[in-house]
């Protein structure tokens, strides 16, 4: 009798504590003015690594130094690779040769097909292994992927470093983004190409944005979706890892 009178008790326990791990978290990112936090990130940044076992040459840059797009960051010493490349090159200009020859002689009858198979298979081998050679040289310099400045230096002159080898981390300062989650009531009002305005802690400046990408899911806990602004132009004093508040005036 005490079982039967005790189970409807722990069955509706059981469904009420499934409906409050259920329910969704209140969203809490905005502050009492309706302002949301920010970041400024970098929209390009990448770590530089080595592909070679080599010593570094020349290191050119230090951290916090700005450089263009295709500007050389680092060379290594390449003499060995360089002259197993003319190595190569001549086996290749030889194997070449002697395959002329052999056509020749085989359409004097003086050699067999054997023969001829046998220096084009050799010319081949020795094309591919100049060609790989020129692709281990073509690596013995690092040029920038794109203009921008050092956040961080790795590694040093004269270093010897191997494959995968971090060397340096960079970011493209002049594109930044702003990043910041808000509620997902807010996409009512807010669409690419809304105005808004951030204020930059470390500066303790407001410049006038943009949002420019607005996330492709909501998330369905904190029912919050990821926006994606961007300062106009380009002010110079901004950099990467700076926060603030984003403010919109209607939401």
């Amino acid at each position: 009798m005490k079982i039967a009178v005790l189970l409807p008790l722990l069955v509706a326990a059981a469904l009420g504590h499934a409906a409050q791990v259920a329910a969704p978290t209140t969203f809490t990112g905005a502050d009492k003015d309706g302002r949301i936090r920010t970041q400024l990130a970098a929209r390009d940044s990448a770590t530089i690594s080595s592909e070679l076992n080599a010593k570094i040459d020349r290191l050119t840059v230090r951290d916090g130094d700005s450089f263009k797009a295709g500007q050389t960051l680092v060379s290594f010493d390449c003499v060995l690779f360089v002259a197993q490349l003319r190595k190569a090159e001549a086996s290749a200009e030889a194997a070449r040769k002697l395959l002329d020859v052999n056509r020749r002689l085989a359409e004097l009858n003086s050699v067999g097909k054997l023969e001829v198979e046998q220096a084009e298979a050799k010319v081949k081998e020795s094309t591919a292994e100049a060609a790989y050679m020129r692709s281990t040289v073509s690596k013995c310099s690092i040029a920038a992927p794109f203009s921008g400045r050092v956040t961080k230096k790795l590694a040093t002159s004269h270093e010897f470093v191997t494959p995968g080898k971090p060397l340096l981390e960079i970011v493209d300062s002049s594109a930044l983004e702003l990043q910041m989650i808000v509620p997902s009531k807010w996409l009512a009002r807010i669409k690419p190409g809304t105005s808004f305005n951030v204020l930059v802690d470390e500066l303790n400046q407001s410049y006038p944005a943009k949002v420019v990408r607005i996330g492709a899911k909501i998330d369905p806990v904190s029912q919050s979706i990821s926006i994606v602004g961007k300062i106009d132009g380009n002010p110079p004093s901004l950099l990467p890892g700076m926060s603030g508040w984003a403010s919109f005036s209607d939401k």
